[in-house]
């Protein structure tokens, strides 16, 4: 018997659900970086340039310097893109959830409630505005609290939306994660998301940190 049950979104979740969106958008801030340092484009230059000093054309210490300014500036780099999205999300759809998504057709917001009564995850829907995405409903902010990962409930959660699609009479449900997500994509795939599309997030700051957006959809069968 499962600990947890899946429901509607009330106000009192309100400074939960906001918190687990915030906590959980900073934490690919690390791997995002992390992606991007494993990246040959940045760890040959680096490495070439610590071995200049080998070569008598710069100090050990400017060698150096040069490649921690490097790595400092990715961190910020992928620092601002998640921060800068959370306080857009805060001011945006998060500000005012039940207005957002709770009294609009075609929008909904669910938590997951363990039988103690913590709120342990959330996810939204809401129709899709892509060109073409007439009959699509996207899946957004689906987040799991760190100690309750691993139990399915992500799996319960996009599940949830599913059918919350297929009720409406939708065509396919469609999403949007990051290349350094890695886990959440993987979870996708094995639901039967197919990946649709990859591109840069607009901005050189992305193209610089290697910030790329997955797209996913998954198509609903016709009964």
């Amino acid at each position: 018997m499962s600990d947890y049950f899946i429901r509607l979104y009330q106000d009192s979740d309100y400074r939960v659900a906001r918190d687990l969106l915030a906590r959980g958008i900073k934490e690919h801030t690390n791997k995002s970086f992390y992606h991007v340092t494993r990246r040959p484009y940045f760890w040959l230059p680096a490495l070439a340039t610590l071995t200049l000093p080998a070569l008598n054309l710069v100090s050990v210490p400017l060698s150096a310097l040069a490649v921690t300014t490097a790595v400092v500036a990715v961190w910020f780099g992928c620092h601002h893109i998640f921060t800068s999205y959370i306080d857009h999300a805060l001011v945006d759809d998060m500000l005012d959830i039940r207005k957002y998504y709770l009294q609009r057709d075609g929008y909904c917001f669910w938590v997951a409630e363990s039988t103690g009564g913590e709120v342990m995850g959330t996810v939204a829907a809401l129709p899709s505005t892509q060109p073409g995405g007439e009959k699509h409903l996207e899946l957004r902010r689906l987040s799991v609290a760190p100690k309750h990962r691993g139990k399915g409930i992500a799996k319960v959660l996009c599940r949830t939306v599913i059918d919350f699609a297929r009720r409406r009479g939708c065509e396919a449900v469609v999403l949007f994660t990051t290349l350094s997500q890695i886990e959440a994509w993987t979870m996708y795939e094995k639901l039967g998301f197919r990946r649709t599309h990859i591109y840069y997030h607009p901005g050189l700051l992305a193209r610089f940190v290697d910030f790329k957006i997955l797209s996913y959809k998954y198509d609903i069968p016709a009964l």
